[in-house]
Formats: C-alpha cells, structure tokens, sequence
C-alpha cells in the first residue's frame, strides 16, 4: 500500500503540493483558534444540586434535605454514582453519569426526577441545579476597595454584586460568578409590639402586607378615540419611605388607613452577621470569584473579561479601584503552553543538527524537517474535528509524537 501512495505522490506532485499548502493553511487557522486550557475535562457528566436549609443543624440536613434527594436521583437513567455533602443550612448532592451521556440530557433527567422529591421536603426548601462549570472552576479572582469615607463598604457590596457580577455573567463562556466579603445591605422594619397591641394589630398582618407590598398590578385598558391605553398601579418599592408608607390595615371610623410606619420603624439597618469576609492587599474589599462553562477558552475568556472590567472601572466612583490580578489561571496557561512550545523548538533544532549529522544530505534532511510541520497541522485539524483543545497534556504527546515522527 504505502508503495502505491509514494507511485501516486510521484506522478501527481502538483496535486500532493496543492494538499500540503491546504493543510499548512487550514491548519493554521484552526491552531488560532482552538480552545487552550490547563488540562482537558477529565470529569464524568456531573450534575451539582444546591439545597438551602436555613437554620437547621447538620444532621437535619442530612435526614430531611440530603437523603431524600439522594434516593430519588439514585436510580435515575445512567446515573453511575451519588455523592453529597451536608452542612449548617445548605446541602450539596453530586449525581455523576456515564461516559458518553450529554450534560444537557444528563440535567433534564435529574430535573424531572428533582419534580417527584419535593413533596417530600420541608415546607419552603427548593433544591437548584448548579450552573455547569468546568473541571479547572475558579479561573479568575476579581477584587475590589474603596476608599471608606466616600464609598463604604456596604455600598461596594452593592455595586459589585449588581452592576459587576451582572454585567460578567452577560459575557459567553462564564459560568458562575460568586461574590465574597463586604457587607451586605439590610432593610430592618423593627415592630413596636406596644403599638401593635394598641392599633390592635398582630405580627402576621405586619408580614403579610410587607410581602405583598412591591408588586405593581394591572387594571385592564380603556379605549378611546381608537387609542388603546394600559391602567397599571405602580406599587414596586423604591425606598425606606416607600415601605413606611405602605398600608397595613383600614382603620374603622377614621378616614385614613393604617401604615406600617405607625406601628414599626423602617430604616436602612445592617450590616448582615458575616461568617466570612475578603481582603486585598491588607485592606477591607470585595471579591469576585468566576467560574468558565466546559470546552470555554480560558486566555480568551480572560481577555473578555478584563475588556468588560475597563469599561465597568471608566463608570465608577474614582474611589473605587479593581484589582484584576489577584489571581488569573490565564497566566499559568500561557507560562505552561510557552514551556512547552520552547521544548518543541529545542526538539526540532536538536532533530535538524542530528539528522544533518547522520545523513549528510541537506534534501533529506529538509523532507524530514517538512514532515514535522504538516504532521502538527494536521494533528491540529483532528483536534478541531474531535473536540480537543490545546493543554499541557495534548502538547506533551505532540513533543513526544515529534520524537516518533523522527525516529521513523
């Protein structure tokens, strides 16, 4: 066989010339874009399920949120194995699925058995799937100060966890985005219970019409003159004075109603009780943790993200300052791929001087030298059409496929 190919080679060398310009060319632009990462998703399909308990201990959790869960997901359709872990309020199960089973199908099936579990949990407990997230996770640490006396740290809270984790979550390829430290901004409606026994009034009512106070609501429309124009009351809470005007119940007898401000007091309260907390560089701050989605470009990810954080930085306070390289996983890729990709250059240096050595024949030693090259584009073109991308391990087997290529 191989003496029919190099026959065919011989008397169609145009054709074999025009093949390797192809490839050299093609191949070319699929190493510019293949997706580069540490190491390549080695995990099974793996479905995380989030549970929060508030208050209860870690043995309820386990007893009325974990193990529930766990045997209704058990013995779903290709699920290979079970694992959970149960904490003060919170609940994590892992369902793990074979080879070969798709993420997406792999999330229907647990969500449609997740529909058949709660019943069978405590009044106000939902379980969640997590986002889908790469085996590498963390890939980037966002941090975030302030200067105190202008913007405090309940508002930094605020503004990295409404206008910065919104905005990075927008950009393609990141999964999850989680914020740490700060404080959180709190809205405390402290009930007198003097005041209650005097409007005669209970807890309960103070709750129910705190609940039910945000909402705006639709009354239809009117038509007139061939105009058709929509009746909407405007409910939705905007600030303190919003909720302290809120009406709790009619008073008999008196012309106006009775207001949650005249039986409590509404302020803007906090901070919340923290169980954790962030600092940069010996400084009070806040910190966003960002997770990519499986087969994401982790360097171009990055790239994205520091585009999105410059344009965030141009919209701020100038007291306010971004730290953007607390930590980067980008950077140990670029450090581990230029490593290896100098190793590939010194084995093919070290191929030219011992070939030329041995063989003392510049035509054989360029074919040879011209083999290396259209076999790492090409081995650049299977990556593409099965879904590799560029790591440490893929480029470790290239350099010792080189030596290989060599040798034979």
């Amino acid at each position: 066989m191989f003496d029919r190919i190099i026959h065919f080679s011989l008397h169609h060398r145009l054709l074999v010339v025009a093949l390797a310009a192809f490839a050299v060319v093609y191949g070319g632009y699929v190493l510019a874009t293949l997706p580069v990462d540490v190491f390549p998703d080695l995990n099974r399909p793996t479905v995380t399920l989030l549970t929060e308990a508030e208050g209860l201990a870690p043995e309820e959790v386990e007893t009325l949120v974990t193990l529930p869960i766990e045997t209704t997901v058990n013995g779903a359709t290709g699920v290979r194995r079970v694992r959970s872990s149960s904490g003060i309020g919170l609940s994590v199960v892992w369902v793990e699925f074979d080879w070969g089973v798709d993420i997406y199908d792999a999330r229907q099936i647990v969500s449609e058995k997740l529909q058949q579990v709660r019943s069978q949990l405590p009044r106000g407990i939902t379980p969640f799937m997590a986002p889908i997230s790469s085996i590498m996770g963390e890939i980037m640490l966002i941090g975030m100060t302030s200067d105190p006396a202008k913007v405090d740290s309940l508002d930094l809270r605020s503004l990295e966890e409404w206008d910065v984790r919104r905005r990075l979550l927008a950009i393609p390829g990141i999964s999850q985005v989680t914020v740490i430290g700060g404080n959180l901004k709190e809205y405390q409606i402290l009930a007198s219970p003097h005041k209650l026994h005097f409007y005669e009034v209970s807890l309960k009512e103070v709750e129910q019409a705190i609940r039910e106070a945000s909402a705006n609501s639709t009354g239809g429309f009117l038509l007139s003159d061939y105009t058709e124009s929509l009746i909407r009351n405007i409910g939705r809470v905007q600030s303190v004075d919003d909720i302290a005007n809120t009406v709790l119940v009619e008073q008999p007898g008196s012309p106006f109603p009775l207001m949650i401000g005249d039986v409590a007091e509404v302020r803007v309260g906090g901070p919340l009780n923290k169980r954790g907390d962030a600092g940069i560089n010996a400084h009070p701050g806040v910190i966003l943790s960002v997770q990519k989605q499986p087969g994401a470009d982790t360097v171009e990810l990055t790239r994205k993200i520091e585009a999105e954080l410059a344009r965030l930085q141009a919209s701020f306070p100038e007291s306010v300052t971004i730290h953007s390289h607390i930590f980067r996983q980008s950077e140990f890729i670029e450090r581990s791929i230029e490593n290896v990709r100098q190793a590939l250059l010194d084995g093919s240096l070290l191929v030219v001087v011992v070939l030329f050595i041995f063989l003392m024949n510049f035509r054989t030693t360029a074919i040879t030298l011209t083999a290396i090259p259209l076999s790492l584009l090409i081995s650049f073109m299977v990556f593409k059409w099965f879904g590799l991308s560029i790591n440490t391990m893929t480029l470790g087997g290239l350099a010792v496929a080189i030596g290989e290529l060599v040798d034979d």
